[in-house]
């Protein structure tokens, strides 16, 4: 039988080791599909942008970040919510800087990945919920955590916003200070796919979100989970406990409508999104 080619990227982070597992054990392999895996250091906008491109046929992505993208026309759907728990964003600065609280950073520069990434994204949220807002000219492009590490070292920008158990152990270097969380009221990750390989391989498709389901539930049950995230992404146990009971993997693909506008409403409220933009189907309907 000739295997279909699907091609999937995400981040070189923790919530991706069900993925990497599967993809070790063969299973995607075993059920017919020629997979392969692209990290993206540069996060959610990186990976929009790969979709766009044909770089890559599915990701696993940040909610906002997607849903945005496909209303802007990004030719791709969600198909399944990946982490059903939302993401707890560490707000960051250099161990230099004076700044010292949440509400301090407003009016300062922000490290981003890129224009429409998480740390972009999620720094326009916050700052709506707290009635103020940043300017354009107040972003400042980094591509990657290291990017952020050096900008933020040298005072060129002054506030970065990353996931802050990947941050972690940069925080326990004292490369980096955290001064702030935030935690938006939605499912962090979803699984997307470019609407040709839909149309082409929906089969295909589907059998690649049950191997990935399957070892998603498996994982949360696997007694080794949290020695194997520790040693593979160099986070303490400690603090790989901590995010281990915090985080819940989706094991079907059902996506929410009402979380969809949730999110929508969030993004209109933040000026991302315009307010008469028509959204476009932004979940496979199989």
């Amino acid at each position: 039988m000739e295997k279909t080619k699907i091609r999937l990227g995400g981040v070189p982070e923790h919530f991706n080791l069900p993925i990497h597992l599967a993809k070790e054990k063969g299973l995607f392999e075993n059920r017919g599909i020629d997979f392969s895996w692209t990290t993206f250091d540069g996060g959610t906008g990186q990976m929009t942008a790969a979709l766009r491109n044909n770089e890559i046929d599915a990701c696993i992505l940040l909610t906002e970040g997607i849903i945005k993208d496909i209303a802007n026309g990004n030719p791709s759907k969600i198909v399944s919510v990946y982490v059903n728990s939302p993401l707890t964003w560490g707000i960051h600065t250099g161990v230099d800087n004076t700044l010292k609280t949440h509400s301090d950073i407003y009016s300062k520069k922000y490290a981003i990945s890129r224009f429409g990434s998480g740390s972009h994204l999620m720094p326009i949220v916050d700052a709506t919920s707290q009635n103020e807002s940043l300017e354009k000219d107040q972003f400042v492009v980094i591509n990657n955590l290291g990017g952020a590490l050096e900008s933020l070292g040298s005072g060129d920008t002054d506030v970065f916003y990353w996931e802050k158990f990947t941050t972690k152990p940069y925080v326990d270097q004292g490369k980096l200070r955290r001064i702030g969380e935030y935690t938006p009221p939605w499912p962090c990750f979803v699984v997307a796919v470019r609407n040709e390989v839909l149309e082409k391989s929906p089969e295909a498709v589907i059998r690649m979100l049950r191997i990935i389901h399957d070892e998603c539930d498996q994982f949360m049950y696997n007694e080794n989970a949290i020695d194997l995230v520790s040693e593979r992404y160099g986070i303490t146990k400690k603090d790989t406990e901590r995010w281990f009971n915090s985080t819940e993997w989706a094991i079907h693909g059902w996506v929410s409508d009402k979380m969809l506008k949730n999110v929508v409403f969030n993004l209109t409220v933040a000026g991302i999104l315009d307010r008469d933009q028509q959204i476009p189907e932004l979940v496979w309907k199989r």
